[in-house]
């Protein structure tokens, strides 16, 4: 099978990058679940705080990676022309995967204070934030490989057919780059910096990001079922406009606590009541076009990951998000593991499971097939759920570390110290590293599945 447009090959090499990236991820992932329960693991080589750095940083890179990838596979066989620019297209991979593997490696190589000296943060502060730790040259240069995808693919849609996918795609891109100008916003104030950090960490996460999860879900639904574009399309506005009207507002969940004006526990709360929703009528909206399809498309398992996709996000990003959203819960709950536990689950299931989703669709295609022998996708299947259970594991042990928590350092009539609370919660770390390292076998098993042979899939 040929790809309709030939310059949607230039997606491989973001997906390539994309996977690369997400297995570092997952590595620095372990070490830091061993470093938690083994302190001197990896010190003074990689310190904690280092680890950390990396694990998080390389997910965002890697989620861009994908994203981007996923655009330029959609884009043009939603507008029907070949994409603007193939030529521009790799010089802003090369641009940003070199970019990055700098990056991650100046974080391991340098200490971080020292990097700071040398990049001149002192001119132009942006340093020191968490998840955008990059040094400025650094956020620089994302800005302009973000503004030439942008010009890119929006040239792409402008000249060509504009769909409701691809309009949707391209606003939550667009919002994907404007949003993180907000990391070159760096005030003096506590409480500001904190306000307007999370106009970048929340809108990007649970606004924008959420109209491409949408839009690339849609896009392979389409494929794997037949289903008309008129129902997907009617689901998409309903299920978009829901996440802009909870998640803009929404962001409110923040500010409870820093220093912002009380009625921000009012808006943050009943906002946030409001943002599984959208995820919730993503699960409805996958499983009733799916039970609608006109055609059984070979490819099994990129439906496995579509319908995983809308189930995990609503679990993740819907559920466990709502468990301590709310003013009086996040009082208790705030900066505990709950925290984490829901973390990890809602950027697994919303944004993680559709790269891959993607991915397992669209990488057959472009090396010549409609889909991966059986074989093939028998071996991926498993990998979906090693990974998928991995993660549930890896979140009901932290909401358990976190529960306790709660209540030793914060409940009880006699709280205990961080430290003491830290080693009495241990075993649920211990738990937690077996989980990671299920997840990690998934994802190897995952990236074996592309070597696995088999009888080629006809029709």
């Amino acid at each position: 099978m040929k790809l309709k447009y030939e310059s949607q090959s230039v997606a491989k090499l973001y997906f390539m990058a994309a996977i690369g990236l997400f297995v570092g991820q997952i590595i620095f992932g372990v070490i830091l679940g061993l470093q938690y329960v083994w302190g001197d693991f990896l010190f003074p080589a990689i310190p904690f705080n280092i680890a950390r750095m990396v694990h998080t940083n390389l997910l965002i890179v890697w989620l861009l990676f994908g994203f981007m990838g996923a655009a330029y596979y959609l884009v043009p066989e939603e507008s029907q022309r070949e994409l603007y620019s193939v030529k521009l297209a790799k010089i802003l991979f090369w641009i940003f995967l070199i970019a990055g593997a700098a990056i991650v490696a100046s974080y391991l190589l340098i200490p971080y204070a020292r990097l700071a000296e040398l990049t001149g943060n002192k001119y132009f502060p942006t340093m020191g934030r968490e998840f955008l730790e990059q040094p400025t040259i650094g956020k620089i240069g994302i800005v302009i490989v973000a503004l030439g995808f942008l010009f890119n693919v929006g040239m792409t849609i402008l000249s060509g057919r504009k769909t409701v996918i691809n309009m949707i795609l391209l606003t939550g891109l667009a919002g994907l780059a404007i949003f993180f100008l907000f990391a070159f916003y760096v005030p003096d104030n506590l409480v500001l910096d904190k306000f307007f950090w999370w106009f970048v960490v929340h809108l990007w996460v649970e606004g924008v990001w959420e109209l491409i999860l949408a839009s690339l879900l849609a896009f392979v639904l389409i494929k794997v079922t037949g289903v008309d574009r008129e129902l997907i399309e009617k689901w998409l506005y309903i299920i978009v406009a829901m996440a802009l009207i909870s998640g803009l507002i929404g962001t409110g969940h923040h500010f409870f606590y820093i220093g912002t004006p009380g009625y921000w526990l009012w808006l943050g709360s009943i906002f946030s009541a409001l943002e599984p929703i959208p995820f919730f009528m993503l699960t409805l909206f996958a499983f009733n076009v799916v039970n609608k399809r006109r055609r059984d498309h070979p490819n099994k398992a990129a439906t496995l990951w579509a319908l995983g996709t809308a189930v995990m996000s609503f679990l993740g990003a819907g559920v466990w998000g709502f468990l301590h959203t709310l003013a009086p819960v996040n009082y208790y709950t705030h900066g505990t593991q709950i925290t984490a536990a829901h973390g990890h689950m809602a950027f697994y299931g919303a944004y993680v499971m559709v790269v891959l989703t993607i991915i397992s669709y669209a990488m057959p295609i472009m090396r010549g097939r409609k889909a991966n022998p059986m074989r093939a996708q028998v071996v991926e299947m498993w990998s979906f759920w090693l990974m998928t259970v991995g993660m549930v594991f890896i979140t009901l042990f932290l909401t358990a570390a976190g529960i306790l928590q709660v209540y030793l350092q914060r409940l009880t009539d006699t709280p205990l110290p961080f430290i003491v609370v830290q080693e009495k919660i241990a075993v649920f770390y211990w738990l937690r590293e077996a989980a990671g390292l299920v997840f990690l076998i998934g994802l190897i098993i995952y990236i074996i599945s592309f070597f696995v042979k088999g009888e080629e899939i006809e029709g």
